[in-house]
């Protein structure tokens, strides 16, 4: 009875995979049909149709409507995915123009490197441990004449600005532009590409290189003095989804070390204070709550990623201890007001974050 009950079970899940390639196939098409039309790749309006619509099907099937959004919310991204990465081939600013990325076998050097050849441009690596396959590779990024429309910096944050100085010794057409974490580490590099007459900028995507889907994600563009520069990079870009900020080369790693540095910190001493607990450590692997398995999940990702660019962010960052200071003074604050019993102030740290939030809505 058991194993004919799993077969079905299979049986189900199968009809159900062959429906989601089906879907994948008709998203496909859409996205032909919007190019063709001249209608945007997303359509906020058609997205709520499709949630309200598999909340009202899953009502009526007697199962949970949040089980029907979480399902078809997770489709919608593949199917986004799948429209927004033929966009950005059929439209892609690429046309055989060269581009030389410059550490183009690190993580976020592969990225750009996958989404400069969507774009039909002739990419070429730069880097000693090694290339990217279809690339032509240098060892050395000396080797290469530097005649490239594009030249991108994809290196290390402690090697960018050596590398960037160098740089601005030699001559070359193309845009140069860096895409680190953080810009006073690199600001003498690019002060001396503007000297010499570059065509330099600055990029920060604020995205992992595991992302695919790039509709709602930032990426940060830095002029430092050479707009036309700035527009040349933003013009690559331009066949996707992403929104586009700017920040000037002082402002940004302010900003940055509460947007980045307090989240990096705060997810590390989290599961810091979790090791640290001693005999309830063991027990509490096996216990949860919603909270507490979110918070998890997140800092599951953060320590996971390279310990070496999370310590560059917070250690290379003249602004860094601005927001560590806020966070341990917040700390201290919430210790003070629960070993003191102000049910009063406690109300209010709440209320007050409920504000903030609110303000980052409007």
């Amino acid at each position: 009875m058991l194993d004919e009950l799993r077969r079905e079970f299979a049986d189900v899940d199968r009809r159900i995979l062959e429906l989601v390639a089906e879907r994948q196939r008709l998203a496909k098409a859409i996205g032909s049909a919007k190019r063709e039309a001249g209608l945007p790749t997303r359509d906020y309006e058609q997205e709520k149709e499709v949630i309200d619509r598999a909340r009202a099907i899953a009502d009526e099937c007697r199962f949970s409507p949040e089980l029907a959004e979480q399902i078809m919310q997770a489709l919608v991204r593949s199917s986004l995915t799948i429209q927004e990465k033929d966009h950005v081939a059929a439209y892609g600013e690429g046309g055989g123009r060269r581009v030389l990325v410059i550490g183009g076998r690190g993580r976020m050097g592969q990225w750009f490197v996958r989404f400069l050849l969507t774009q039909a441009f002739e990419v070429e690596v730069a880097d000693p441990t090694g290339g990217v396959e279809g690339c032509h590779h240098y060892s050395d990024w000396r080797e290469a004449e530097l005649s490239h429309d594009y030249i991108v910096v994809a290196a290390p944050l402690g090697a960018a600005n050596d590398i960037l100085l160098e740089l601005a010794e030699r001559s070359f057409p193309g845009v140069i532009f860096d895409i680190g974490s953080l810009k006073g580490p690199v600001q003498p590099g690019l002060r001396a590409l503007v000297q010499a007459g570059a065509r330099v900028t600055s990029l920060h995507p604020m995205f992992g290189p595991d992302t695919e889907l790039l509709s709602g994600r930032h990426v940060i563009f830095v002029d430092v003095g050479v707009p036309e520069a700035t527009r040349s990079a933003e013009e690559l870009f331009s066949s996707t989804m992403i929104v586009q900020a700017h920040m000037d080369l002082d402002s940004h790693d302010r900003l940055i070390a509460w947007v980045i540095g307090l989240s990096h910190a705060l997810n590390i001493a989290f599961l810091e204070a979790l090791a640290m607990s001693g005999e309830a450590a063991p027990k509490l692997v096996d216990l949860s709550s919603t909270t507490f398995d979110e918070q998890l999940r997140v800092s599951n990702r953060v320590v996971h990623d390279s310990p070496k660019l999370y310590f560059e962010i917070q250690s290379l960052n003249e602004y860094g201890t601005e927001s560590l200071t806020a966070l341990l003074n917040a700390v201290e604050r919430l210790r003070a007001i629960v070993q003191t019993g102000d049910e009063v102030s406690f109300t209010n740290l709440m209320e007050n974050g409920r504000r903030y939030l609110e303000g980052r809505r409007q």
